[in-house]
C-alpha cells in the first residue's frame, strides 16, 4: 500500500480527442510548480497520479492549490491491487485509527469488468466496515467520514478527504493575451479570470510621470507577480503615456477626456499584442461602473481595434470582483492609495453616451499616430521572475 495524490479533472473531462493535449499541459505545469520535489507523475484520462519519494505533502498540496485545470486533489493509498480481500485488509489497516461514528461508502470503477458493480461494492464494503468496527453506522446524508474507493485496471485506491482545486483549464492551452493592468481592483480579477480559460498573460501598464508615481508602478508589479503565482512569471510592458495624456487634454473637450485617452490605449495595446503573439486583449471593465464602461461607450473604444477584447468581469457586481480579489490576495494590493493614469485628469461630468463623430472630430486636433509610434518605441519590459526587488518596501 503507497500513499499518493490523486488529481481529478472534471471540466477537462469534456474536452474528448483534444483531451491529451490538455492533459501534458496540467503534467507540464505541475512539474514546474513542483520542480523542487522528488515526484514522478503518471496519467491517463481518469486521474493523474503524483508519486513522492519524501513526505512533502502538505507543501505540494499547497502549490497543487494553485494549478489550474485541477477540480479536486485527494491524499489516497494505492492497493497495487484491485482484489476484494486486499481492499477489506487495507480498510482495516487504515480505519483502526480513525476516529468516526458514522460513514458512508462511495466506490467508483474505471475498471467496469470487474465482478462487482459501484452499488454492490458500496453494500459489500459497508457491511464489513460495521461488522468488523464496533459502534458504526452507515449515514450516507452527513457522515462523519466518507470513504472512497476507486477501482482500476489493475489496483484500486482509497482516499479519505479531498481538497478542491482552482478547476478550469491549464494555464497555456489556449494561447496569449495581453492584460490591461491599471492597478485598481478588477484588472488584476480580469488576469486571473483568463489564466483560469487556459489563457497565457502577459500584462501592459500605462504609466505617466510625473502625474503617476514609482509606487503606483511598484504596485502594478506586485499585482502582476501575484497573478504569476499561476502561470510562472508574466511580462509587464510599461507603456510611457505621458505626452499622450497631456495633448489629450490640451486639445480634447473636458467631458471626451476619458473615453479618447481610452482609445489611445487600446490602440497601443493592439500594437504590444500583435508584437507579442497575443490573440486578445483582456481589461478589468464592468459595465455601468464608471462613465467610459457604459455600452455606448465601450462600443466608441472598442471601434480602434480589430482584435477580440474579452472583459471577464463585465458582468459582475462589485462586491462580487472584490470577493475574487481577496480570495486571490490582491485586494489589499489594488486599494493602496496610489493614482494610476486612468485617475488622473478626471472630468466632473465625463460624458456617458459619446459618439463615434465627436470622438474622430476631436482625434483630427492633434497627431496620435506620432505620439503612439513613440510611446511603443520607448516601452520598457519588466520580467516578474526577475524583479528581486521587495515590493513590500514600496507598498
Amino acid at each position: 500500500m503507497q500513499k499518493i495524490i490523486i488529481i481529478k479533472y472534471a471540466e477537462l473531462n469534456t474536452k474528448k480527442g483534444n483531451i491529451n493535449l490538455f492533459l501534458r499541459t496540467l503534467k507540464q505545469n505541475i512539474e514546474k510548480i513542483l520542480a523542487d520535489e522528488k515526484i514522478t507523475i503518471s496519467y491517463d484520462k481518469g486521474r493523474m497520479v503524483i508519486t513522492l519519494l519524501n513526505d512533502n505533502y502538505e507543501q505540494i498540496l499547497e502549490k497543487l492549490q494553485n494549478v489550474f485545470g485541477i477540480h479536486e486533489i485527494a491524499i489516497a493509498y494505492d492497493l497495487k491491487n484491485n482484489d476484494l480481500e486486499v481492499i477489506e485488509k487495507s480498510l482495516n489497516e487504515l480505519l483502526k485509527n480513525k476516529e468516526f461514528q458514522t460513514f458512508k461508502v462511495v466506490s467508483k470503477r474505471s475498471n467496469k469488468n470487474y465482478f462487482l458493480n459501484s452499488q454492490e461494492l458500496n453494500k459489500h464494503l459497508g457491511g464489513y466496515i460495521l461488522k468488523n468496527f464496533s459502534n458504526k453506522k452507515v449515514d450516507v446524508l452527513n457522515p462523519n467520514l466518507t470513504i472512497n474507493v476507486e477501482i482500476r485496471k489493475t489496483t484500486a485506491f482509497i482516499y479519505f478527504e479531498k481538497l478542491k482545486g482552482l478547476g478550469g483549464y491549464p494555464t497555456n492551452t489556449l494561447g496569449k493575451g495581453l492584460l490591461m493592468l491599471s492597478g485598481g481592483i478588477d484588472s488584476p480579477v480580469a488576469g486571473f479570470m483568463a489564466q483560469k480559460r487556459g489563457v497565457k498573460i502577459e500584462a501592459i501598464y500605462f504609466e505617466s510621470p510625473p502625474h503617476t508615481s514609482d509606487m503606483a508602478k511598484e504596485k502594478v508589479i506586485s499585482l502582476a507577480s501575484k497573478l504569476a503565482i499561476y502561470q510562472g512569471n508574466i511580462k509587464i510592458h510599461v507603456i510611457p503615456f505621458t505626452k499622450i495624456q497631456e495633448t489629450i487634454y490640451k486639445n480634447v473637450p473636458n467631458n471626451y477626456l476619458i473615453t479618447i485617452m481610452r482609445r489611445m490605449m487600446y490602440k497601443i495595446a493592439e500594437k504590444i499584442a500583435k508584437k507579442n503573439r497575443c490573440q486578445i486583449i483582456i481589461n478589468g471593465e464592468c459595465l455601468g461602473q464608471v462613465a467610459s464602461q457604459t455600452l455606448e461607450s465601450l462600443n466608441v473604444i472598442n471601434e480602434v481595434v480589430k482584435m477580440p477584447v474579452i472583459r471577464p468581469v463585465a458582468c459582475f457586481d462589485k462586491l462580487e470582483i472584490i470577493e475574487i480579489a481577496k480570495k486571490i490576495n490582491t485586494y489589499e494590493t489594488s486599494i493602496l492609495p496610489y493614482q494610476d493614469c486612468c485617475t488622473i485628469f478626471v472630468p466632473d461630468h465625463p460624458i456617458i453616451y459619446p459618439t463615434l463623430d465627436k470622438c474622430l472630430e476631436y482625434e483630427k486636433n492633434f497627431d496620435y499616430d506620432v505620439l503612439i509610434n513613440e510611446s511603443v518605441k520607448n516601452e520598457t519590459i519588466i520580467d516578474t521572475s526577475k524583479k528581486e526587488e521587495n515590493y513590500n518596501d514600496y507598498l
